[in-house]
């Protein structure tokens, strides 16, 4: 048993018989996680459950992310087609989400919605993609392709001093001004 205090609570570490680690509170006895112990070194253990955000139920989760979007119906029909095939896992759907709308804008969003829709696409991760894909397509149709030859002066120099051509010499007289009269 190891003692650690944390946040002024003292919990305690304890291998259990099937291989799993507990973390309690020995006060009360109430486990506060439990991971199983992997046969190797050096491998990480992580529980999904200490990352995502309990503090709001599924229902006020679904309207937050609902809010963030144009088309109320169309994200509404999207989210609960989402809630009936990932019920298990719906909070983590609705981060991804989430996280998509905090990053783009609202009409990339929606566009990225009503195509989920019309290929059928429900998962937070294919809606991720599909607003990847259309991002680059914008930024694919966004950029001009400008083959013209003009070239406008960025002063207001009158167009015959930029086609005045500076005279030409010999290299010979900067060789003599070089060498310095030898007389």
């Amino acid at each position: 048993m190891i003692i650690i205090p944390y946040l002024n609570v003292i919990v305690c570490l304890k291998e259990s018989e099937d291989q799993h680690l507990l973390i309690y509170i020995p006060e009360t006895g109430e486990v506060i996680a439990k991971h199983k112990i992997p046969d190797g070194k050096g491998q990480l253990m992580k529980d999904r459950n200490h990352t995502r955000d309990r503090t709001k139920g599924i229902d006020a989760y679904l309207d937050t992310v609902a809010n963030q979007f144009k088309d109320k119906e169309v994200v509404n029909h999207y989210l609960n087609t989402l809630r009936e095939k990932y019920p298990r896992y719906i909070r983590d759907q609705l981060q991804i989400i989430l996280r998509e709308t905090k990053q783009n804008s609202d009409d990339l969003l929606s566009a990225a919605l009503q195509e989920c829709v019309r290929r059928k696409l429900y998962s937070a991760t294919d809606f991720s993609d599909i607003v990847q894909y259309l991002k680059r397509q914008r930024q694919v149709h966004d950029t001009v392709n400008d083959n013209t030859e003009n070239v406008t002066p960025l002063n207001s120099l009158t167009g015959w001093i930029m086609e005045t051509e500076a005279p030409k010499r010999e290299v010979d007289t900067y060789t003599v001004l070089l060498e310095g009269d030898s007389n």
